[in-house]
């Protein structure tokens, strides 16, 4: 997606988790602990692919994307397919996403990545690009964001 940014990958995370349960630190009771509506969320939302799952290595994992984000509002939590992503992005200016990994098999879980969608992504400002021909073209004065500073702080 073009408005995906600030990625974070959780594969280190991941990793640990499973050196951990290997070596016996952890029991499988307690990485195998996906609740009923990460499950739910997983068969009607969610996303299948081609890895097996790293614990019972007989079902392939799911993948979930949740959003979340203040423009979201009654919608912020919800578990969305990854067809209704990008038309999200395009719609708010910024929102949240948490991609979980679940095995419906063994009730694995865990979170893969986490990233920023929505229309701020699509320009290189934070305020989208409009501020700057509002302040009276301070892109075009060589000095741009310094001058819109002072300009504001005058004000």
């Amino acid at each position: 997606m073009r408005t995906q940014r600030q990625v974070v990958d959780y594969s280190l995370r991941k990793r640990a988790v499973l050196r951990e349960l290997l070596a016996g630190r952890v029991g499988t009771y307690d990485v195998c602990d996906a609740s009923p509506y990460l499950k739910s969320a997983a068969r009607f939302h969610g996303e299948p692919t081609d890895e097996r799952c790293p614990i019972c290595r007989s079902e392939n994992l799911t993948h979930v994307h949740y959003i979340y984000g203040d423009e979201l509002k009654q919608s912020a939590g919800q578990a969305r397919t990854l067809a209704e992503l990008p038309v999200l992005a395009m719609t708010v200016r910024e929102c949240q996403v948490f991609v979980v990994e679940v095995c419906l098999g063994c009730n694995w879980n865990h979170l893969v990545e986490q990233y920023l969608l929505g229309r701020d992504g699509l320009t290189g400002s934070p305020e989208g690009g409009q501020d700057q021909d509002a302040v009276g073209g301070a892109a075009a004065s060589g000095n741009g964001t310094g001058s819109r500073r002072r300009r504001e702080a005058q004000r």
